[in-house]
């Protein structure tokens, strides 16, 4: 029994705390170059502190210039280390995205076959984005903001009532920091949820776009997206708003505070406590010292989303983590057997597929037939590995479907679909699904599908580039071009999924012919079709209905079995022999 949670979650899990150490340890690099960073900066106002109180009062220029030479020194090395801080960033924004970026996209794509949204594309968003935000400025304010007790220091130094004064404008920024955070989280945490779902449900929409357009849909999509997405902004500028004046204020209060450790050091320097220098020193220190707990006001917002992205990225690879096997597997010749089948989609507690077991040899070809929703085409998806079944197996020459690795199931099998697409490249890397093949192998599966002809007579012959964008084929000629792309390599289990639906005379010919050569080259074929000629084609028929084989077994028989109980009874079934015969 293969359950619904993967076995080797924990292998996603430690992949997952791999990438978060690698995280964590570039991070404490950065931290230690942070404290350097923080300690240079103290360059330039104990220069101007040397500067007032030695070089002014002793008016010794060979001091200046040993001042000039010590401060340039430092302040080359604060831009070096800069340099290397980012770089620090920059490496750990690429490392995150090679550990994560093929297990997130397979996570993605096996999510997005059993939701059927687009979550592969939004993972390698989400890694994009944590990308991004690891290489911006927003990622070195709370590193710079845990120096701080180094300026403090400075201050209590220079005075204890700069120190005093620092303690307590910090604290306020804390504060402020705090309440930003308690504002603005659950707003911008909504409002980023209701974006994300506003886009991708539009997305979805427009893909019916000569629908919409036709039977004059779009005023009434248009007045639902536009509620939708008035609900995201409203709560969007609310954030932002919250965000903005707690932003101005903490930028007001650190403004405020230099002000007012000038006036404090004035009335210092007055009273003969301390020295114009430090008055001038503390006041620069002041303000570097504020300035992280003002950009983590700022950047506050960026936390936010980035955390998010990577909760969503954590999520998807550890609750669709893969189960395949990652060793090749040689081409087999053995039986297909469907045993106790058992499939129910996620969140859902009724089955689809509900215990099916039957098994075919190769050589032959299996029609299945059933009314709409008996789940057939969740059948043939199960068939070749596309979903992970609830209980039960499927099994090719004894190995499990579902855990074959990819690549080499992928060379053992052809699957056209009921809803055709074809992928962004050329005729010849379609039919070649993708890879770099001899040319010959895609002429013969263009031949076997009957559309050699039809694709020399496009612009560039199988060079003739096709998908979103590119030279538009009917929706025959995409079945055809798909036929070819199942028949390639010779597959030895060969599932079509409604492959007439969108073919003409010629085209059906030219399928009965292909799946007549497949047949005498040993392949097992699984034809789910509603047209009585295509189950011609086939040996054995198989009727499902509400999930649950009804018959089973040679096609007169089952046609036959049919017609008694046509006779017997007075309501028309389901299936009719018509379908089958």
């Amino acid at each position: 029994m293969i359950g619904r949670r993967n076995k080797d979650s924990g292998d996603t899990s430690t992949l997952v705390r791999n990438a978060r150490k690698t995280f964590a340890a570039g991070l404490l690099g950065a931290g230690a170059l942070s404290g350097f960073i923080s300690l240079l900066q103290l360059t330039v106002p104990l220069f101007m502190l040397q500067v007032h109180d030695r070089v002014l009062s002793s008016q010794s220029l060979d001091t200046l210039r040993m001042l000039i030479i010590i401060a340039a020194g430092a302040l080359a090395l604060y831009g070096i280390l800069e340099f290397v801080r980012g770089l620090v960033f920059q490496v750990m924004g690429a490392a995150l995205v090679r550990k994560l970026n093929l297990p997130a996209l397979e996570a993605g794509v096996r999510s997005s076959l059993e939701s059927g949204s687009a979550l592969a594309s939004e993972t390698l968003r989400d890694l994009n984005d944590l990308r991004s935000f690891i290489t911006s400025n927003a990622i070195s304010a709370p590193l710079e903001a845990i120096w701080a007790p180094i300026f403090l220091f400075v201050l209590f130094m220079l005075h204890p009532l700069y120190g005093l004064l620092a303690v307590i404008s910090a604290s306020i920024l804390v504060g402020l920091n705090l309440l930003s955070d308690l504002l603005t989280r659950p707003i911008l945490k909504e409002a980023n949820a209701a974006n994300r779902e506003n886009v991708a449900r539009i997305g979805s929409t427009l893909r019916h776009a000569e629908t919409i357009e036709a039977m004059g849909i779009m005023p009434a999509l248009a007045k639902r997206w536009r509620a939708s997405q008035f609900h995201a902004n409203d709560l969007m500028t609310l954030g932002n708003t919250r965000s903005k004046a707690i932003h101005a204020a903490t930028r007001s209060l650190r403004f405020g505070m230099q002000v007012t450790v000038l006036s404090l050091g004035a009335s210092l320097v007055i009273r003969g406590d301390a020295t114009p220098g430090t008055m001038i020193a503390a006041s620069i220190i002041m303000g570097r010292l504020l300035m992280p707990f003002d950009n983590l006001t700022e950047n506050w917002r960026q936390w936010v989303f980035a955390l998010a992205a990577w909760k969503r990225v954590r999520d998807v690879m550890e609750n669709h983590s893969s189960t395949r096997q990652t060793i090749p597997t040689p081409r087999s010749e053995g039986d297909l057997v469907v045993d106790r089948l058992v499939y129910a989609a996620p969140n859902t507690q009724v089955p689809v597929i509900k215990g099916i077991s039957f098994s075919l040899q190769p050589g032959e070809v299996l029609g299945v037939v059933g009314p709409s929703a008996a789940g057939k085409s969740t059948l043939a998806r199960l068939l070749v590995g596309a979903l992970q079944p609830t209980s039960g197996g499927i099994f090719l020459d004894g190995h499990n479907v579902y855990l074959w690795e990819r690549a080499s199931f992928g060379a053992m099998v052809g699957y056209l679909p009921q809803s055709v697409s074809l992928l962004d490249g050329t005729v010849r890397e379609n039919i070649a699904r993708m890879y770099e093949a001899d040319p010959r192998l895609v002429i013969d599966a263009a031949r076997a599908a009957g559309v050699h002809e039809m694709i020399g007579r496009m612009p560039l012959g199988y060079d003739t580039p096709v998908g979103d964008g590119r030279y538009t084929l009917s929706g025959g000629q995409k079945q055809r071009v798909a036929l070819a792309r199942a028949l390639f390599g010779r597959p030895r289990l060969l599932v079509l999924d409604e492959p007439n639906a969108n073919l003409d005379t010629e085209g059906e010919t030219a399928l009965l012919q292909a799946i007549s050569s497949a047949r005498a080259d040993g392949a097992i074929v699984i034809i789910i079709a509603h047209r009585p000629a295509i189950m011609e084609a086939a040996d054995k028929i198989l009727v499902l209905q509400e999930g649950r084989i009804t018959q089973f077994g040679e096609r007169t028989q089952v046609v036959s079995n049919i017609a008694s109980r046509l006779q017997s009874k007075s309501v028309a079934p389901a299936i009719t022999p018509g379908e089958v015969a």
